[in-house]
């Protein structure tokens, strides 16, 4: 390590910092700079624009999420000229858009790349935050809005002996920019998450040897990924507002609705019928736009379950690796649901194996390969690691966030994150954070959710300078019924059933809390709505506080 002081810079004055140059961060500071006439810093650690895209370049890294809703809608031009290539864009082509988007409203001059934030803390007496940076540079900022996203903290678990692997390592959150060669490669991959998902068929296709090393099954939907129709895509093009609309209303936005009657009322046949068409159809049919049950009842959700476990029989040849393959400890769509493009036929191929690491776990990486608990040991050339991320809340604590008092952000969530809307957190006056923790976040269409929080964080500064005012916060006791509520409507599903990341559970130590929020996007959007027009209840604006209403912590779907 360096022992070099880093460059002294002067302090660079300014209205607002903004943390991350991914889609939050990019128009976050086009809300600011240029609609509301902020001045504004962008401070990126990569390179370049992208955030989380900026890094995930592993083989077969690609949007969940449909391409034509992919994109941001702010602007009608923008989406109308962008024209994606495929129906769930690679990664290559996301940076390709947000490279367009940053050249389209001359984003890059105002964004600091290679460059991360080290600290940000409240100054009470003047009312302003000061930011530092591993460049040596000093900001002041009226406001700092965290655009850091949900998963970009990358998780590698604390194996013994990791450092003695005398082959090459690779995570699939920190890809080689320059791609990896496995061609004649004994690889071994650790984790069978989403992007385990989308990298095994294609590390397959060049590796001598692929063994995976699962720990949880999951359950996994065709993509169906291939160019769009034409005829599709001019209906597209020709209903943005409408587009625009259905999605910023719906349950997770995406133009999918969860069916009327429930899996449990349907007969066999409606059902298996309804299961079979969503399947074909591909994406998230079958997980967002099927049975409301499935999230309330076990009995529903087996009934699901069963149609999926038998698609997996049928993909699988061997049956004792579909039985893997299988997951036996959590109910379906309660853990993140992965798109297929021919993981399960992977495991087919004669060169390809799976070993179960949850009965027989990994004892310690070594210098040839690895050992599992009972003894057996694996060589390989090449490990990869794809066990995500410290989802979340993760990103935030790995900086060193002080609000009133010189209290510590992460240590005031030490024991689960505690904010108000998911967007502010009490003792943190002017600071945002665009789409955080106890926010419908991760169980939407990301860039939804991202355009409607950097809408209303320009509302709420918007609003502050009309009134002369220096800072806005929640109150305690918002932020404490907001902590509540989100805990009170999730323990009313299955969701904290199940061992996820939803819950902190890959990380040790990590409190088991439920950190999205589950009022969905368009109910979330429309009280957040209601919490503005009634003088943003649940914040204290300059120490004048207004309530919070009883509405805040009602459930749209109660009942």
């Amino acid at each position: 390590m360096s022992t070099t002081s880093p460059p002294q810079h002067a302090t660079d004055t300014v209205d607002a910092v903004i943390i991350g140059a991914g889609f939050s961060g990019l128009y976050m500071l086009h809300k600011l700079r240029d609609e509301l006439g902020l001045h504004t810093r962008v401070f990126e650690t990569g390179d370049g624009v992208g955030g989380t895209w900026y890094w995930n370049r592993y083989p077969g890294a690609r949007s969940d999420s449909d391409s034509y809703i992919y994109g941001y809608t702010f602007d009608q031009g923008l989406w109308e000229e962008w024209e994606w290539s495929e129906r769930y864009p690679e990664s290559h082509e996301i940076r390709g858009y947000l490279e367009h988007v940053a050249d389209r409203f001359d984003l890059t001059e105002d964004i600091t790349f290679g460059t991360r934030v080290l600290s940000a803390t409240f100054d009470e007496a003047a009312g302003r935050w000061t930011v530092t940076t591993d460049g040596g540079e000093t900001v002041t900022a009226t406001y700092v809005i965290s655009a850091v996203g949900a998963l970009s903290a990358s998780n590698t678990p604390p194996f013994e002996g990791v450092e003695t692997f005398a082959g090459s390592t690779y995570h699939t959150g920190e890809w080689p920019h320059e791609g990896v060669d496995f061609t004649g490669q004994r690889v071994g991959m650790i984790g069978s998450g989403a992007s385990a998902v989308q990298a095994a068929p294609l590390i397959a296709a060049q590796a001598t040897e692929l063994t995976v090393f699962q720990r949880t099954a999951n359950y996994i939907v065709p993509a169906n990924n291939g160019p769009v129709d034409p005829d599709v895509k001019a209906a597209r093009l020709e209903d943005w507002s409408g587009i625009r609309e259905r999605i910023q209303q719906s349950n997770f936005g995406f133009e999918l609705y969860l069916q009327e009657k429930g899996a449990a009322d349907a007969s066999d046949e409606e059902r298996e019928a309804l299961l079979e068409d969503f399947w074909n159809r591909g994406g998230f049919h079958i997980w967002l736009g099927s049975y409301a049950d499935i999230f309330f009842s076990t009995e529903a959700n087996d009934l699901v379950r069963g149609f999926l476990d038998r698609k997996i029989r049928e993909k699988v040849h061997d049956p004792e690796t579909a039985e893997l393959l299988i997951p036996k400890d959590h109910p379906f769509g309660c853990k993140r649901n992965p798109l297929d493009s021919g993981y399960f036929e992977t495991f087919n191929e004669p060169h390809v194996h799976l070993v179960d690491v949850k009965s027989n776990p990994i004892a310690a990486i070594t210098r040839d390969g690895l050992r599992l608990a009972d003894g057996a040991e694996y060589t390989f050339d090449a490990l990869v690691f794809a066990t995500g991320f410290d989802a979340m809340t993760g990103p935030l604590n790995r900086i060193d966030i002080r609000g009133r008092g010189g209290e510590l952000l992460r240590e005031k969530w030490a024991e689960g994150p505690r904010t108000y809307l998911g967007l502010t957190s009490h003792g943190f006056p002017n600071f945002f954070t665009i789409t955080g923790p106890q926010s419908p976040s991760v169980l939407s269409n990301m860039p939804v959710s991202i355009e409607q929080h950097v809408d209303y964080i320009g509302r709420i500064i918007a609003d502050l300078r009309a009134r002369g005012a220096a800072v806005i916060e929640p109150t305690k006791e918002a932020e404490d019924g907001w902590c509540t509520y989100n805990q009170e409507i999730a323990n009313a599903t299955l969701f904290p059933t199940a061992d996820t990341w939803y819950m902190g559970a890959n990380i040790p130590g990590k409190p088991r809390q439920f950190m999205p929020n589950l009022d969905f996007v368009g109910p979330y959007r429309a009280k957040c709505d209601r919490i503005a027009e009634n003088g943003w209840e649940g914040f204290a604006i300059d120490g004048e506080a207004t309530p919070a209403g009883e509405h805040v912590y009602t459930w749209a779907l109660a009942g």
